[in-house]
Protein backbone atom coordinates (compact mmCIF):
# COMPACT_ATOMS: atom_id res chain seq x y z
CA UNK A 1 0.00 0.00 0.00
CA UNK A 2 2.85 2.16 0.60
CA UNK A 3 4.08 2.13 -3.12
CA UNK A 4 0.88 3.34 -4.09
CA UNK A 5 1.22 6.10 -2.14
CA UNK A 6 4.27 6.76 -3.04
CA UNK A 7 3.63 6.27 -6.97
CA UNK A 8 0.58 8.80 -6.74
CA UNK A 9 2.85 11.81 -6.14
CA UNK A 10 6.16 12.01 -8.03
CA UNK A 11 7.01 15.44 -6.60
CA UNK A 12 6.61 13.94 -3.03
CA UNK A 13 8.46 10.53 -4.35
CA UNK A 14 11.68 12.43 -5.98
CA UNK A 15 11.76 14.57 -3.02
CA UNK A 16 11.87 11.22 -0.31
CA UNK A 17 14.61 9.72 -2.94
CA UNK A 18 16.35 12.93 -2.91
CA UNK A 19 16.48 12.34 0.79
CA UNK A 20 18.22 8.55 0.02
CA UNK A 21 14.66 7.39 1.19
CA UNK A 22 15.87 3.51 -0.77
CA UNK A 23 11.89 3.15 -0.97
CA UNK A 24 11.33 6.15 -3.05
CA UNK A 25 14.27 5.65 -5.25
CA UNK A 26 13.44 2.09 -6.10
CA UNK A 27 10.00 2.96 -7.07
CA UNK A 28 11.56 5.98 -9.40
CA UNK A 29 13.67 3.06 -10.81
CA UNK A 30 10.85 0.97 -11.57
CA UNK A 31 8.76 3.64 -13.05
CA UNK A 32 11.48 4.67 -15.43
CA UNK A 33 13.76 1.37 -16.39
CA UNK A 34 12.29 0.34 -18.88
CA UNK A 35 12.08 3.42 -20.70
CA UNK A 36 15.91 4.38 -19.92
CA UNK A 37 17.08 1.02 -21.07
CA UNK A 38 15.69 1.53 -24.28
CA UNK A 39 17.68 5.18 -24.08
CA UNK A 40 20.77 3.48 -23.15
CA UNK A 41 20.02 0.55 -26.32
CA UNK A 42 19.34 3.10 -29.26
CA UNK A 43 22.87 4.03 -28.39
CA UNK A 44 25.03 0.97 -27.50
CA UNK A 45 24.27 -2.35 -29.34
CA UNK A 46 25.24 -4.54 -26.72
CA UNK A 47 22.42 -5.27 -23.83
CA UNK A 48 24.45 -5.61 -21.23
CA UNK A 49 26.88 -2.66 -21.73
CA UNK A 50 23.69 -0.87 -21.95
CA UNK A 51 22.06 -2.01 -18.76
CA UNK A 52 25.29 -1.00 -17.23
CA UNK A 53 25.53 2.62 -18.90
CA UNK A 54 21.64 2.60 -17.63
CA UNK A 55 22.53 1.73 -13.92
CA UNK A 56 25.71 4.27 -14.05
CA UNK A 57 22.86 7.02 -15.27
CA UNK A 58 20.65 6.12 -12.95
CA UNK A 59 23.15 6.30 -10.36
CA UNK A 60 23.79 9.16 -11.64
CA UNK A 61 20.23 10.82 -11.41
CA UNK A 62 19.82 9.81 -7.57
CA UNK A 63 23.29 11.29 -6.41
CA UNK A 64 22.08 14.42 -8.00
CA UNK A 65 18.61 14.14 -7.40
CA UNK A 66 18.85 17.64 -5.54
CA UNK A 67 19.87 19.15 -8.58
CA UNK A 68 15.94 18.50 -10.42
CA UNK A 69 14.18 21.78 -10.08
CA UNK A 70 10.52 20.19 -10.84
CA UNK A 71 11.12 22.20 -14.16
CA UNK A 72 9.83 19.92 -16.80
CA UNK A 73 9.40 16.58 -16.75
CA UNK A 74 11.49 14.30 -14.46
CA UNK A 75 11.55 12.14 -17.51
CA UNK A 76 12.83 14.11 -19.59
CA UNK A 77 16.05 15.17 -16.88
CA UNK A 78 16.45 11.17 -16.58
CA UNK A 79 16.78 10.64 -20.49
CA UNK A 80 19.00 13.35 -20.99
CA UNK A 81 21.34 11.87 -18.29
CA UNK A 82 20.95 8.29 -19.88
CA UNK A 83 22.20 10.16 -23.46
CA UNK A 84 25.02 11.25 -21.52
CA UNK A 85 26.15 8.43 -19.95
CA UNK A 86 25.61 6.10 -23.33
CA UNK A 87 27.32 8.70 -25.17
CA UNK A 88 30.53 8.89 -22.58
CA UNK A 89 30.67 5.17 -22.48
CA UNK A 90 31.17 5.03 -26.39
CA UNK A 91 33.38 7.60 -26.11
CA UNK A 92 35.41 5.60 -23.40
CA UNK A 93 35.54 2.82 -25.69
CA UNK A 94 36.76 5.26 -28.32
CA UNK A 95 34.10 3.75 -30.79
CA UNK A 96 33.12 7.47 -32.24
CA UNK A 97 34.21 8.73 -35.38
CA UNK A 98 32.64 11.45 -37.20
CA UNK A 99 33.35 11.66 -40.85
CA UNK A 100 33.86 15.78 -41.30
CA UNK A 101 33.17 15.54 -44.97
CA UNK A 102 30.53 17.86 -44.61
CA UNK A 103 27.99 18.15 -47.53
CA UNK A 104 25.37 20.19 -48.55
CA UNK A 105 21.77 18.99 -47.22
CA UNK A 106 19.01 18.96 -48.94
CA UNK A 107 15.94 18.03 -46.73
CA UNK A 108 13.15 18.82 -49.49
CA UNK A 109 13.61 15.39 -50.45
CA UNK A 110 10.68 12.79 -49.60
CA UNK A 111 11.34 9.68 -47.63
CA UNK A 112 9.70 7.00 -49.82
CA UNK A 113 10.27 4.01 -48.14
CA UNK A 114 6.92 2.02 -48.02
CA UNK A 115 7.61 -1.28 -46.47
CA UNK A 116 6.47 -3.49 -43.55
CA UNK A 117 10.17 -4.25 -41.41
CA UNK A 118 9.68 -5.26 -38.58
CA UNK A 119 10.88 -2.86 -35.21
CA UNK A 120 13.56 -5.40 -34.08
CA UNK A 121 14.67 -5.15 -37.94
CA UNK A 122 14.76 -1.82 -37.95
CA UNK A 123 16.86 -1.63 -34.31
CA UNK A 124 19.04 -4.00 -36.08
CA UNK A 125 19.94 -1.47 -39.19
CA UNK A 126 20.09 1.21 -36.72
CA UNK A 127 22.72 -0.55 -34.71
CA UNK A 128 25.22 -1.53 -37.70
CA UNK A 129 25.67 1.88 -38.54
CA UNK A 130 28.60 3.76 -37.66
CA UNK A 131 28.67 5.16 -34.27
CA UNK A 132 28.64 8.70 -35.38
CA UNK A 133 25.87 8.63 -38.04
CA UNK A 134 23.64 6.01 -35.01
CA UNK A 135 24.82 8.83 -32.15
CA UNK A 136 23.55 12.14 -34.65
CA UNK A 137 20.83 10.00 -35.99
CA UNK A 138 19.45 8.77 -32.48
CA UNK A 139 20.30 12.09 -31.19
CA UNK A 140 17.90 13.83 -33.93
CA UNK A 141 15.27 11.26 -34.91
CA UNK A 142 14.70 9.88 -32.05
CA UNK A 143 15.49 11.95 -29.02
CA UNK A 144 14.49 15.37 -30.61
CA UNK A 145 17.81 17.50 -30.48
CA UNK A 146 18.09 19.91 -32.45
CA UNK A 147 21.77 19.96 -34.65
CA UNK A 148 23.27 22.82 -32.78
CA UNK A 149 22.59 21.02 -29.22
CA UNK A 150 23.94 17.68 -31.12
CA UNK A 151 26.93 19.51 -31.83
CA UNK A 152 27.51 20.61 -28.50
CA UNK A 153 27.16 18.11 -26.68
CA UNK A 154 29.07 15.61 -29.28
CA UNK A 155 31.89 18.66 -29.35
CA UNK A 156 30.79 18.49 -33.25
CA UNK A 157 29.84 21.33 -35.63
CA UNK A 158 26.57 21.80 -36.36
CA UNK A 159 27.34 21.16 -40.29
CA UNK A 160 28.90 17.81 -39.23
CA UNK A 161 25.90 16.76 -37.10
CA UNK A 162 23.60 17.69 -40.49
CA UNK A 163 26.16 15.49 -42.34
CA UNK A 164 26.16 12.63 -40.11
CA UNK A 165 22.13 12.60 -40.03
CA UNK A 166 22.16 13.03 -43.96
CA UNK A 167 24.33 10.25 -44.15
CA UNK A 168 22.68 7.84 -41.74
CA UNK A 169 19.26 8.50 -43.48
CA UNK A 170 20.75 7.66 -47.15
CA UNK A 171 22.57 4.27 -45.74
CA UNK A 172 19.28 3.36 -43.72
CA UNK A 173 16.94 4.35 -46.68
CA UNK A 174 19.30 2.40 -48.78
CA UNK A 175 19.52 -1.08 -46.12
CA UNK A 176 15.92 -1.12 -46.02
CA UNK A 177 15.38 -0.60 -49.55
CA UNK A 178 17.94 -4.15 -49.86
CA UNK A 179 15.62 -5.56 -47.29
CA UNK A 180 12.43 -4.57 -49.47
CA UNK A 181 13.88 -6.46 -52.31
CA UNK A 182 15.59 -9.63 -50.57
CA UNK A 183 13.36 -10.29 -47.94
CA UNK A 184 9.90 -9.09 -49.31
CA UNK A 185 10.11 -10.19 -52.90
CA UNK A 186 9.14 -6.45 -53.87
CA UNK A 187 10.80 -4.83 -56.74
Amino acid sequence: MKVIQLHNNTTELISKAAKNNREAQHVLYELHVPKMLSVCRYYIKDLQKAEEVMLNGFFKAFTHLSSFKNEGSFEGWLRRIMVREAISYLRQQKNVEFNVDEIEVNYNSSNNINTEIEVAEIQKLIDDLPEGYKMVFVMYAIEGYKHQEIANILKITEGTSKSQLFKARQLLQQKINELNKTGYGTN
